[in-house]
């Protein structure tokens, strides 16, 4: 093998620092050969070391008495009663999104599925969470299309449904997009899988697709700032075929279903080195690997290609000795490759050989539990507060039209319809989903049970921009919320985390400010976080780009239900009573709302403020409305406030209303009051006999009729669906 001479230009290629590579010198005793540097490279990026963050996620909540994995596998992992578990993470793949839309998100959808499925999940559910930028921007249209298709492309061909998700649009996402992809699956907990390789001499085996040169510093790519030459980092984005990956999930629950399996991990970020490094590690191991025995797809590849390429739908296994002739025969069935690879050691270190050569010889504790941890400097929130510049909430104006101002909310980018993106994807195979998208939560059955999970993902980075700390607690309480709203019982949180240069004070204070908000919330509710991804660097100097994105920790939300047919919607039937049920008096609601912003042209103000302890007693009350049948729809109240919640209800129902609380301060009409559910309900006075908690209840009106009736002024439904739906399809049909 001809030796290449490592440069300070090569390493700085490689994304390492002067004095991280100073640490590879002495980790290693003496320089490195590229082989070697490669790998460093790829497990000190911040994506696959977060190396910038990991200070701080160690201050998250993790553990409760139903938390059976959290953070440190593949996916988080909870007990839901009757002997089964629910197995989910969300991932982001946001620059390969930006760069090549369609196989971006597809990739994306396919590496968060083999998240949960490693670990022995069959997934029943599918999420995204994505931020585009201006609509008029001229790149955003190919965005978002490409983007929605390479979902709908991928799930639907995968067999798994997609039941929900978020869309935002701000101009901070003009050069670097936000896709975020969340999976949950369900597995019996006797049956979940781990990533330690143990077991001195057994066979590591390596199935599914085989290895090309796609992806090559595809995590790399993920960890920098985008620049003028963004167009030519194409070759780093993925290829994926669903159809492989749907026979990769078969074929790995089959042999799942025998005693084979010591360990199992996926071949995500960095492909081949992430995943060994990993297992070794977690399994206080050794490794060697024969490269010669790689299945590869492409003539003359070489080891650095193949340790470092992230081609899509392959896996690494560990298997008990004598295990390998079964395990190959369940593979060759489902026309998938299978190769023994190399054997777990005690050596503690990853030898790799090629072509009789030892090619890379390294220790792998350097790689893993000793890579760099840095405590970036960060502005305190006060000092953040002021670079921020967010100026205090001026005079509120008065709201003279308030039909007018609805109007104007729900044709908004913001707050319209996202039927175009949703009706792309295929909601209902697999026969379990109860509610999809449309709703505060999607529900998809257990399969053969009476339960139910429900899932919602959920963030407002604006909130998060003006005031990290409240930003993130209204993130986590906003998901919590959500779950609670559809009857079902919150369980655990996973996220992705997603902002600007860590190298920046101002976006470290960002960084830090949500975290704190985060861990108090999940604290105060009980709602562990058990599995996320950072994701950082989103940040464009490219040409039409901004600088950074807006601090964005998407929240991905389980919950449980144990009868689904108690569960209730946002749909409104005629004949009923509204009713705002939780604090709906606090002043200063309107600082960085959808109304001031929409209708008034102004961005300013404080977000609202969120009270925990609140939070859960109100949660707690609309669960038990639920279960005792007394509430017949629910919806928390969100962006744009208590009428737009209204307004949403009376479409999904079909159904109008007539306005009955006689005030018009628009306070109580679009502040984003949190805490707040709107309900439907056939007797106030019911309502009032279970308020044990003496929570505010305010009547707000009666259903019925085709109109909503807002005192002297009225919208008929149809002429509210038409603004509500025209939005995005009208962008779409534009010319490209």
């Amino acid at each position: 093998m001809t030796e290449t001479q490592i440069t300070p230009q090569i390493v700085a290629e490689h994304g390492l620092s002067d004095d991280e590579y100073r640490t590879v010198l002495e980790a290693l005793g003496r320089e490195p050969n590229l082989v070697e540097l490669g790998i460093f490279s790829v497990m000190w990026s911040e994506h696959c070391s977060y190396k910038s963050s990991k200070l701080h996620l160690k201050k998250l909540p993790t553990q409760a008495e139903w938390v059976i994995q959290g953070p440190g596998e593949n996916a988080g992992v909870i007990d839901i009663g009757d002997g089964d578990a629910a197995i989910f993470k969300m991932e982001s793949h946001n620059h390969p999104s930006y760069i090549e839309p369609y196989q971006g998100a597809a990739t994306g959808v396919g590496g968060i599925l083999r998240d949960v499925f490693t670990m022995g999940a069959r997934p029943v559910a599918n999420m995204n969470a994505l931020r585009f930028g201006d609509p008029v921007h001229p790149k955003m249209r190919h965005l978002i299309a490409g983007v929605v298709a390479g979902i709908g492309g991928y799930g639907n061909c995968v067999g798994v449904p997609t039941v929900g998700g978020e869309t935002n649009f701000d101009k901070a996402y003009n050069g670097n997009i936000l896709v975020n992809a969340m999976t949950v699956g369900v597995a019996r907990t006797d049956k979940i899988f781990y990533s330690a390789a143990t077991g001195i001499g057994n066979p590591i085996v390596y199935v599914g697709s085989k290895t090309g040169r796609d992806g090559i510093h595809g995590a790399t790519m993920a960890s920098a700032d985008f620049d003028e030459g963004i167009e030519e980092k194409r070759p780093t984005v993925q290829v994926g075929d669903p159809f492989t990956e749907k026979l990769l999930i078969e074929a790995c629950l089959e042999l799942m279903a025998t005693d084979a399996i010591v360990a199992i991990q996926d071949m995500g970020a960095a492909g081949l080195t992430s995943s060994s490094v990993e297992m070794a590690t977690n399994g206080n191991s050794g490794l060697r690997l024969d490269m010669d025995k790689v299945p590869q797809r492409e003539e003359g590849m070489t080891p650095y290609e193949m340790m470092l390429s992230e081609s899509q739908e392959r896996m690494l296994m560990v298997l008990k000795p004598g295990k390998e002739a079964m395990a190959e025969a369940i593979f060759r069935k489902w026309e998938l490759d299978f190769a023994v690879i190399g054997e777990v050691t005690d050596t503690g270190r990853m030898v790799l050989e090629w072509q009789g050569d030892v090619v890379c010889d390294i220790p792998l504790a350097p790689l893993a539990d000793k890579a760099p941890e840095y405590d970036r400097p960060h502005m305190d929130q006060d000092k953040y507060r002021d670079w921020a510049g967010i100026e205090p909430l001026g005079e509120v104006p008065e709201s003279t039209d308030l039909a007018g101002d609805l109007m104007k909310l729900m044709a908004s980018e913001h707050l319209s319809s996202r039927r175009w993106i949703w009706e792309q994807y295929d909601s209902q195979v697999g026969g379990d989903t109860v509610q999809k998208s449309g709703g505060d939560a999607a529900l998809v059955r257990v399969h053969g049970s009476d339960k139910a999970l429900a899932i919602t993902t959920d963030c407002s980075p604006r909130y998060c921009y003006a005031d990290p700390v409240t930003g993130g607690k209204q993130a986590i309480a906003e998901a919590y919320r959500n779950i609670s709203a559809v009857g079902a019982t919150p369980l655990a949180v996973t996220n992705c985390l997603n902002f600007g240069n860590p190298e920046r004070p101002e976006i470290m204070a960002q960084f830090v400010g949500c975290l704190d908000g985060m861990g108090q919330a999940c604290r105060a509710l009980d709602f562990p976080i058990v599995s996320g991804n950072v994701s950082l660097y989103n940040e464009s100097k490219a040409t039409g780009g901004g600088s950074a994105i807006l601090p964005s920790p998407a929240i991905g939300g389980v919950g449980l239900i144990k009868d689904w047919s108690k569960a209730v919607g946002i749909a409104l039937k005629p004949g009923q009573q509204l009713i705002a049920i939780g604090d709906t008096t606090h002043a200063k609601q309107l600082g960085q709302s959808r109304w001031l912003e929409v209708v008034h042209e102004r961005k300013e103000g404080l977000p609202p403020r969120v009270d925990l302890e609140a939070e859960k007693t109100a949660a707690a009350l609309i669960r038990k409305l639920i279960h005792n049948g007394l509430v017949s729809a629910v919806h928390d109240v969100s962006d744009g406030g208590i009428l737009v919640a209204m307004a949403e209800m009376a479409l999904a129902g079909d159904t109008g209303f007539t306005l009955g609380w006689d005030t018009t301060d628009p306070e109580f009409w679009f502040g984003e009051h949190q805490g707040v559910y709107v309900v439907a309900a056939d007797d106030f006075a019911a309502l009032a006999r279970a308020n044990d908690a003496g929570l505010e209840m305010t009547p707000l009106g009666q259903s019925g009729g085709d109109t909503l009736h807002l005192f002297d002024d009225a919208i008929r439904l149809a002429e509210l669906r038409e603004a509500h739906e025209h939005f995005l399809p009208t962008l779409m049909a534009s010319e490209l």
